[in-house]
């Protein structure tokens, strides 16, 4: 027998007040498990995630439409994922957090919709939306339809790239076709232990090719973070996650027609510190860490590293410079020597125009004695992979500041936002050198006959090689043809940098006529 409808409006009441209580909270044993994963539920990820009390639930009371294989039996409210929309910082922001408690947060034809209404409506009031992934793929149940659920999805992502900053969360299994929809959004966070990405599983694997591999070394966090580089960061447990996406918001636009959010500074645009001075060695090929003069440069030393773990011999992030967001930039002399490689090339291209695309000025710091020599880069495509640095940098049309603290040789030069890269500001420091390559290198090719016929040949390269040093082992040589504006006193670096971000803050750059360029992919 049906339950009798009620009909008084205290009844009416009491019925929705019921219908909100068993949408809101799973199965008891459900939960239980998946705290003891160290995951949180879907609704407490969004709770630790947003300001608390802004979370405006939609779609609460849907339910999927599948009547085969007994699912009509288990019709849950809200089906496998939750929407809505809440503020982080006070700032509007659409979410779906997907519930591995219900059906195991599989994917299917009513999930789907609601994921593609909170990001339609994300796209219309131009905010960022935040997916929370932990699900176990496509609803087997439903067959075809839930991979036609997911091409519309996919469909969100694209068109929304580069218009709303869109934000993946990865806190539990994200595998099969699934995985695209976090690919083509603009950071992946992943937590460690707890969360993996990957087309084919273990079994899989095993069946086809016959490889032993277990779920972590295949697609877990540190794989991901080290070895492909598809995610962005790697947290320890999902609160230091949901802080670190939090924090991340404060660096990005609502959408492509904002600025970035200004913070009031508190550190002083003038400071001058000393210690910059001293964090060059004297040996040109001795190693320093670039990230020292990139916390000695932005305000109070806070340097938000993105790709930390991936092609570390660059480093990228974000900063404030006088309270301004600013995407930086680096070559890392401690890893490789700092020289641009497949890997990281692709790592600064993907971050530099990612800047571009939401207006956050670039900041580049530049030590790079070249490209990476060797048949693995030649055959693995370094032609077509630094390419897509320099296209990206010549394509960006936010401010652009570069500054060469030592080496700048080559093609790698021009690459790393160099004036003829249409850079705005370009300074350098004394220590500067910019050049076609190396003393040692240059010496060698152009005196070879000279050498070989002396009768003391490593005498007369040593002599060559202090004449190449002071032609070209400067920054005046650059200077003098106006390929860099000011040679600086590396303590000046701080306030030049603010005076720069501060002069082009009206910079208007109209682009070509085109539908877009072709970046070699």
């Amino acid at each position: 027998m049906r339950a009798k409808s009620p009909e008084t409006y205290e009844e009416k009441l009491a019925q929705l007040q019921e219908l909100r209580e068993a949408a809101a909270h799973s199965a008891p044993e459900a939960e239980r498990k998946q705290h003891e994963r160290g995951k949180y539920t879907a609704r407490e990820r969004i709770e630790k995630l947003l300001d608390p009390g802004s979370f405006q639930e939609l779609d609460t009371f849907v339910r999927h439409r599948t009547y085969e294989f007994d699912m009509q039996r288990n019709r849950p409210w809200g089906d496998a994922v939750v929407t809505g929309h809440g503020t982080i910082d006070g700032r509007r922001v659409c979410v779906f957090s997907q519930d591995f408690t219900v059906f195991g947060g599989s994917l299917g034809e009513v999930m789907a919709e609601k994921m593609c209404k909170i990001m339609d409506l994300a796209a219309r009031i131009g905010c960022p939306v935040i997916g929370i992934n932990d699900s176990g793929g496509a609803r087997i149940q439903e067959g075809v339809v839930s991979l036609g659920a997911y091409g519309d999805v996919f469909v969100r992502n694209v068109k929304c790239s580069g218009v709303i900053p869109q934000i993946s969360l990865i806190m539990g299994p994200c595998a099969g076709g699934a995985v695209y929809s976090p690919a083509m959004t603009d950071f992946i966070f992943m937590v460690k232990e707890t969360s993996h990405m990957f087309i084919t599983g273990p079994d899989v694997i095993r069946t086809v090719t016959g490889e032993e591999v277990d779920f972590e070394s295949l697609g877990g966090a540190m794989t991901h973070n080290t070895k492909s580089g598809v995610a962005h960061l790697a947290s320890p447990d999902e609160d230091s996650c949901l802080e670190d996406t939090r924090y991340l918001m404060s660096f990005l636009p609502s959408n492509n027609l904002e600025a970035p959010p200004r913070v009031a500074p508190t550190d002083d645009p003038m400071r001058m510190d000393e210690e910059m001075d001293r964090v060059v060695p004297d040996d040109a090929s001795k190693p320093y860490d670039m990230r020292d003069v990139i916390r000695l440069a932005v305000d109070d030393g806070e340097f938000f590293e993105i790709h930390e773990h991936y092609a570390p011999n660059i480093v990228c992030g974000f900063a404030r410079l006088d309270g301004f967001a600013v995407g930086i930039v680096g070559n890392q002399p401690r890893q490789l020597a700092g020289v641009l490689d497949i890997d990281a090339s692709c790592k600064a291209g993907r971050f530099v125009r990612t800047c571009d695309a939401f207006n956050i000025p670039l900041v580049t710091f530049c030590d790079v004695p070249g490209f990476l020599p060797g048949t693995s880069q030649e055959w693995g495509g370094i032609i077509r992979h630094g390419a897509k640095l320099l296209y990206a940098y010549t394509e960006a049309t936010v401010p652009k500041i570069t500054v060469i603290t030592r080496k700048a040789y080559g093609g790698a030069y021009d690459v790393m936002a160099s004036k003829h890269m249409l850079a705005d500001f370009n300074f350098a420091w004394p220590t500067a050198e910019v050049a076609v390559m190396g003393p040692e290198g240059a010496v060698n090719i152009i005196y070879r006959r000279d050498i070989a016929s002396s009768p003391t040949p490593d005498e007369r390269r040593q002599k060559l090689m202090q004449d190449y040093k002071a032609r070209f082992a400067n920054p005046y040589s650059a200077a003098e043809r106006g390929y860099i504006d000011d040679v600086i006193v590396p303590h000046e670096t701080r306030p030049k940098l603010i005076t720069a971000l501060h002069t082009l803050q009206t910079k208007r750059e109209p682009g070509p006529k085109r539908k877009h360029g072709n970046i070699p992919l």
